[in-house]
C-alpha cells in the first residue's frame, strides 16, 4: 500500500482588491448619509453614477469606452474623499476598520489536513 500523503492547508481571510472596492463602496454610502458633508460635494458620485448609467459616452473607442467608466468612478469616488472633511472620513474609516477586526479573528483561521487518495 502506497504511503499517504499529507498537506497543511491554512486558510485566512486577507484584504484584496474585492475588500478595498467593498470597503470604499461601504464609505461612499457612509459619507453621503452624513450631514457633515457639503450637498455640493455629494454630487460628484453621482455625476458619476449617472454618467455611468447614461447611454452617452464621451470616449466612443470600443475598448477605451469601458476602461474610461471605470476611472470615472474610481476619478469620482477619490474626488469626492478628499473633498468630505478628513476628520469626518476619519471617524467612518475607524468604524468600518473596526467592523473588519471584528470578524478578523484568529479563530477563523481554518488548519486543516488534506489527504491524496488514489485507487
Amino acid at each position: 500500500m502506497k504511503e499517504k500523503r499529507t498537506f497543511d492547508i491554512s486558510i485566512s481571510q486577507q484584504g484584496g482588491i474585492v475588500r478595498n472596492v467593498l470597503n470604499q463602496l461601504k464609505l461612499i454610502f457612509r459619507l453621503m448619509g452624513d450631514r457633515r458633508v457639503n450637498f455640493f460635494a455629494k454630487l460628484v458620485p453621482v455625476g458619476a453614477l449617472i454618467y455611468l448609467v447614461s447611454p452617452l459616452d464621451f470616449i466612443s473607442i470600443p475598448i477605451i469606452g469601458v476602461v474610461d467608466d471605470a476611472a470615472l468612478l474610481w476619478l469620482g469616488s477619490y474626488i469626492f474623499t478628499e473633498l468630505c472633511p478628513p476628520e469626518v472620513v476619519a471617524e467612518h474609516m475607524r468604524a468600518l476598520a473596526g467592523n473588519m477586526n471584528d470578524g478578523d479573528t484568529q479563530a477563523e483561521v481554518v488548519d486543516a489536513e488534506a489527504t491524496d487518495v488514489k485507487e
